[in-house]
C-alpha cells in the first residue's frame, strides 16, 4: 500500500518533479545504451580494421603502390567522348598486366539499345616494341602505380632503365592518351629503339548506326634514340575511334594537361576538410567520379553510370535521384546542364494516359528502356527535381520544372493503396531481390518529394500547394509506420515489403529522410552481423550480395539520426577500405554482379554521406538551408568550403568550444565576406539564409 500511496503521491502532488526524474532516468537510460552501442561497435570495428590491410598510400603525388606481391585491379576514367576502363596489375613474375577497354558511347552499334556504345579493347601487345642496346624488351616489371585523377605504371625494362605509363581519357575528344616516358636511371648512356604503333581495325559498316568506325592506336614517333645518363625521352599514343571520315589527329600533351587542370579545378570546389585524410582524399576522388562520367550527345549532355555498359542514357534512379541534387553543391556547370538536360528528357514522357515515364532514357535519348516495369520511378523524379531546383536556386528553372514535380506526384499518388501508401512494380534493383506490390524505397522516395516540392512551392508563391504537399507528408509518414512497421528477425524495424521477413538494406532510408520513429531497434539490425559485412551492408540477410548504394544511405541516415560517433566509425572503415585497399579509390556498384564497377552515381552517394550526412545540409529554399554538422568524439573542428549550392559560394565550418559552457561554434562565410557566427547547441538543425 506504501508504494501505492507514494506513486499516487506522485501523480497528484509532486507531478512535475516525479516527471523529470522520469525523464532524467531515461536519459541516463539512454545514453547508457549508447554508450554501450557505441562500445561493441568499436570493438567489432577493431577487429574489422585489423585485417584490413592497406595496399595504397597517400602521398603528395596522390595515392601509390608500392609493388611488393601479384596484384591485378581496375579503374575507370571518362570524358565526354570517350571513356577508359584500365585493367593493370602485377603478375606471379612481377610483370606488367595491362588492358585498356576503351568505350566510345556516341559511336553507337546495332542493335542501338542500352548496351549499344562501341567497345575495343587494346592488350599490352598493343604498344610499340622496345629494346635496350639492341635486345628486345621482354617484360617490364612493375614497381609502383599512382593515380592522381590520371594513371601512372612505373616498371623497370632492363638494367637502368625506367619506363612510366602515363593514362588518361581525353577531357572532351574520342581519344585516351598514353605516355610512355622512358628515364636512363643508369650511369651509362643507353641506346632505346622503338618500334612504330599503328594498329587499326575497321568496324563492318552494317555493325554501325553511322557506318564503319575506324579503331587505331598510334605513337607519335619511332627509331632510335640515345639517352644519356638522367635523360627522359617521351612518346606519345593515342588510342582513338572516330566515323569514317572524321579527323583522327590529336594534340596529346595538350589533352594530358587538359585533364590535369580538369581535376584540379573539381577540387577547387566544394574542399573538405577535416582531421581524418583518408575521408578528406575519398571525398576528392568522389568528386572526380561523380563529375567526369558525363557525355556530350546528339540528346544534349547526358551524365551515365558508366561501368563499360551504361552510356550516352539517363537513369531515374542514377541521375535524377542519386547524383543531380549534388550538382549544385559541387558547381560544374556541365554537372547542372546535364542535371537540367535528363529532367527535360524524363518530361518528354508526361502523358494524360497515366503511364509511368520510363526507367531509362537511352540512345543518346532516342530510345526507352523500361524493363522493370515502373520502378517508383516517379518519386525518384520528384524527389530529384526538387532538391535540385532548391539547391540550384535559379526561380525561372525551378518554376520549368514544377510540372515534371507535379505529375510525378500525382502519377505517384494513382498508384495510392487503401492503406495509404504507394505501389510499384518493383524498386531501383530490378526485381533482382523482391519488393512486393509496394516497397519501403518508393515511399520513402515519395516522402521525401513531398516534402522538398512542399519547400519548393512556398519558394514560388505557391503556398496552397505547400501546405498540401506537406499535409500529405505527414499523413504519408504516419501510413509508412503503419504499413511498413514490423518485427523481422527479431527487431522491431521495417519489413521492406509486407510479407517480408528477412532484414533488407534499404530498411535504412527513413533515415536519410528524417524519420527515426524505429531508430534504435533499425540501426541495430542494420549493423547486426545478418546485415553488416566487411564489404559494407547485405542487400539480403543471408544473402552475400552488397550494393554501395545502400551502404552509403545508410551511412547518410545515420548520421542524420544524430549516431555520429556510430556512423563515423564505420565510415572510417568503409573509406579506408574503398580508397587504400584492394579495389580502388572510388566507391563501386556491386558484388558480384559486375565485378565491382566503378559506376559514377555511386560516387555522388559517397560525397552526399558528407554534405547531407556529416554537415547536415538540407536545400530549403533557394538562398536558405538547414545545416546540421555534428562533431564525431575526437574531432574539434572540420569544414566545407566553397559550396556552391544556392548561387553562392560560402564555407560551413564548426569547431567545438572548450570551458564552462560547452558547445559549438558554427561559422557560414560568404566569398563576398558576409559572416555568420552561430553559437550551437549541437542538437536541431539550425536554418541559415544567405
Amino acid at each position: 500500500m506504501r508504494n501505492l500511496f507514494v506513486t499516487s503521491a506522485c501523480a497528484i502532488a509532486i507531478l512535475s518533479a516525479c516527471s523529470n526524474d522520469s525523464q532524467s532516468v531515461a536519459q541516463a537510460e539512454q545514453e547508457q545504451a549508447k554508450q554501450l552501442k557505441a562500445e561493441q561497435a568499436k570493438q567489432f570495428l577493431n577487429g574489422l580494421s585489423d585485417t584490413l590491410t592497406d595496399r595504397w598510400q597517400q602521398t603528395g603525388a596522390g595515392l601509390v603502390w608500392d609493388v611488393k606481391d601479384s596484384h591485378e585491379d581496375h579503374i575507370e576514367m571518362s570524358g565526354e567522348q570517350t571513356s577508359a576502363i584500365i585493367y593493370y596489375g602485377s603478375d606471379a613474375n612481377g610483370a606488367l598486366s595491362l588492358s585498356r577497354k576503351l568505350v566510345w558511347p556516341m559511336l553507337r552499334t546495332i542493335p542501338n539499345d542500352t548496351h549499344a556504345s562501341l567497345i575495343h579493347d587494346f592488350p599490352l601487345s598493343v604498344s610499340p616494341s622496345i629494346s635496350v642496346n639492341g635486345q628486345p624488351v621482354e617484360q617490364e616489371l612493375l614497381t609502383q602505380a599512382r593515380i592522381d585523377g590520371r594513371l601512372s605504371l612505373i616498371s623497370q625494362i632492363g638494367e637502368g632503365l625506367e619506363l612510366t605509363r602515363l593514362l588518361s581519357p581525353s577531357t572532351t575528344q574520342p581519344v585516351m592518351i598514353e605516355a610512355l616516358s622512358f628515364k636512363n636511371n643508369s650511369g651509362n648512356s643507353l641506346e632505346v629503339t622503338l618500334g612504330e604503333l599503328d594498329y587499326q581495325v575497321d568496324t563492318p559498316k552494317e555493325q554501325g548506326v553511322y557506318g564503319s568506325y575506324k579503331i587505331q592506336a598510334t605513337s607519335d614517333r619511332a627509331g632510335t634514340f640515345k639517352l644519356a645518363p638522367n635523360e627522359v625521352l617521351t612518346v606519345y599514343l593515342e588510342f582513338k575511334a572516330t566515323k569514317a571520315g572524321q579527323a583522327n589527329e590529336f594534340d596529346a600533351v595538350k589533352e594530358l594537361e587538359l585533364r590535369k587542370d580538369y581535376v584540379a579545378s573539381l577540387n577547387k570546389n566544394l574542399q573538405l576538410v577535416t582531421p581524418d585524410e583518408n575521408i578528406n582524399k575519398m571525398f576528392e576522388f568522389a568528386k572526380i567520379r561523380s563529375a567526369e562520367s558525363i557525355f556530350r550527345t546528339k540528346g544534349g549532355l547526358m551524365h551515365a553510370p558508366g561501368g563499360g555498359r551504361y552510356y550516352a542514357a539517363i537513369w531515374a534512379n542514377d541521375q535524377a535521384e542519386y547524383i543531380n541534387p549534388f550538382f549544385p553543391f559541387l558547381g560544374n556547370d556541365v554537372g547542372n546542364e546535364s542535371a537540367i538536360n535528363s529532367f527535360e528528357h524524363f518530361a518528354r514522357f508526361m502523358n494524360d494516359e497515366g503511364k509511368a515515364i520510363p526507367s531509362s532514357i537511352i540512345a543518346e535519348g532516342d530510345d526507352i528502356w523500361n524493363g522493370a516495369g515502373d520502378r517508383g520511378d516517379c518519386a525518384m523524379i520528384a524527389y530529384g527535381a526538387s532538391r535540385f531546383s532548391l539547391a540550384y536556386g535559379d526561380e525561372a528553372q525551378a518554376k520549368a520544372l514544377l510540372p515534371l514535380i507535379d505529375w510525378c506526384i500525382d502519377f505517384s499518388y494513382a498508384k495510392q493503396t487503401d492503406e495509404g501508401v504507394i505501389a510499384s512494380d518493383s524498386d531501383e534493383l530490378e526485381g533482382r531481390f523482391p519488393a512486393g506490390d509496394v516497397n519501403l524505397s518508393t515511399n520513402m522516395l515519395t516522402y521525401g518529394a513531398l516534402v522538398s516540392a512542399s519547400h519548393l512551392n512556398n519558394e514560388l508563391g505557391r503556398t496552397g500547394i505547400a501546405a498540401e504537399y506537406q499535409q500529405r507528408a505527414t499523413k504519408l509518414a504516419k501510413d509508412i509506420e503503419s504499413y511498413f512497421g514490423a518485427n523481422v528477425q527479431g527487431f522491431d524495424t521495417y519489413q521492406y515489403y509486407q510479407g517480408n521477413e528477412k532484414l533488407r538494406a534499404w530498411i535504412a532510408l527513413p533515415f536519410s529522410f528524417g524519420i527515426f520513429d524505429r531508430k534504435d531497434q533499425t540501426l541495430a539490425a542494420v549493423l547486426s552481423e545478418q546485415l553488416w559485412s566487411p564489404e559494407g551492408i547485405y542487400s539480403e540477410a543471408g544473402n552475400k550480395t552488397f550494393w554501395d548504394r545502400a551502404t552509403l544511405y545508410a551511412f547518410r541516415g545515420i548520421f542524420a539520426a544524430q549516431e555520429t560517433d556510430t556512423a563515423m566509425r564505420y565510415f572510417k572503415y568503409y573509406s579506408r577500405k574503398r580508397l587504400l585497399g584492394e579495389h580502388v579509390p572510388y566507391a563501386v556498384e556491386a558484388w558480384p554482379e559486375g565485378d565491382q564497377r566503378h559506376l559514377s552515381a555511386e560516387s555522388a552517394l559517397y560525397a552526399r554521406v558528407v554534405t547531407e550526412g556529416i554537415f547536415g545540409i538540407e536545400p530549403t529554399g533557394f538562398k536558405r538551408f538547414d545545416v546540421a554538422p555534428y562533431l564525431p568524439t575526437g574531432w574539434d573542428n572540420m569544414c566545407l568550403k566553397h559550396i556552391r549550392a544556392f548561387e553562392s559560394n560560402f564555407d560551413v565550418c564548426v569547431s567545438r568550444v572548450q570551458g564552462a559552457d560547452k558547445g559549438f561554434k558554427v561559422t557560414i562565410e560568404q566569398e563576398q565576406g558576409e559572416l555568420q557566427l552561430i553559437n550551437w547547441d549541437g542538437l536541431s538543425p539550425i536554418s541559415v539564409s544567405l
